[in-house]
């Protein structure tokens, strides 16, 4: 079992032609995914061959859905043209769009995300600026690396891509339902709340690690939904507890105000929700294998 993404996904590839959409594509065709076109309007009714598969390109979102069933799309197109891909794909009715695009204005994010939420939130975005969603053994919508961990009983969310991959490898032995990197952006899609109530509802999901940073109130709010509703074991990581007070680290939505935003705060609130946190990825891995048994 996974979350959103399963192996029954079809998946499309908007940018699929470019060279990082051709690269992951390639990618995510050896890990199993079941790519069933790409979409580019200057090269509809063309193919690509991606060592002896070859995936057909259609001029529209709407058009590869019509031909191909396509419920999932990945998004490789450049910041500039980011927020037309996603809102093409919101128009569509496409119940899944992973934007793996980095830089895109925050403004034109807040555009998108509005329209999806006006249009009833048929379309679930992950990210922009993420690795992905991987199912080990099932699909694997991005660029999160396939060999790193296989099919198993954890469930992952991580704003983080590198920290998705290192936590992965840590507990590669155990394994993962389904691996969700949200991005770290100040105005992002899919959030940690989001991915806590699905891995809650998921049977074959027994325990969560959260993988956070400093800066915004993601986490403190992330605890409180933990404390609420879910009844599952949560490890969680906060990235950024040697980061100097001040500073904006690494990514767009790591601003610190006050105390609020520190990677403290955040350990005292996923602590008092009943989360064990681990000051580094290898103690949060550690604290799921005594979980975990």
């Amino acid at each position: 079992m996974a979350i959103w993404l399963t192996k029954d996904s079809k998946v499309i590839v908007q940018g699929m032609t470019g060279s990082e959409g051709s690269k992951h594509t390639r990618r995510m065709l050896a890990a199993g995914t079941h790519i069933v076109g790409g979409v580019n309007p200057r090269k509809a009714g063309t193919e690509v061959e991606f060592d002896g598969t070859s995936v057909p390109v259609f001029g529209s979102v709407a058009d590869a859905m019509a031909k191909t069933g396509a419920d999932v799309t990945v998004i490789f197109v450049p910041p500039a043209f980011t927020k037309d891909a996603v809102l093409e794909a919101i128009d569509a009715g496409i119940g899944l769009a992973v934007v793996i695009t980095e830089g895109v204005p925050v403004h034109d994010t807040a555009v998108f995300w509005a329209h999806a939420v006006a249009t009833g939130n048929k379309t679930r975005i992950v990210g922009p600026n993420c690795p992905g969603i991987a199912s080990p053994g099932a699909s694997n919508a991005g660029i999160i690396p396939a060999d790193i961990a296989g099919s198993g009983r954890i469930g992952l969310v991580s704003k983080s891509g590198t920290l998705t991959y290192q936590m992965m490898y840590e507990l590669r032995d155990i394994g993962f339902s389904t691996a969700v990197g949200i991005g770290g952006d100040p105005i992002i899609g899919t959030t940690h709340i989001d991915a806590l109530a699905a891995f809650q509802e998921d049977p074959e999901t027994e325990a969560i690690v959260m993988i956070g940073e400093i800066g915004g109130d993601a986490e403190e709010r992330a605890a409180e939904y933990i404390k609420a509703h879910v009844t599952k074991p949560v490890v969680g990581y906060i990235a950024g507890f040697t980061a100097p007070p001040g500073k904006t680290m690494g990514h767009a939505g790591a601003i610190i105000s006050g105390s609020s935003g520190t990677a403290e705060a955040k350990k005292v609130a996923l602590e008092a929700a009943g989360v064990k946190v681990g000051k580094t990825p290898s103690e949060t891995a550690r604290l799921m294998r005594e979980i975990m048994g």
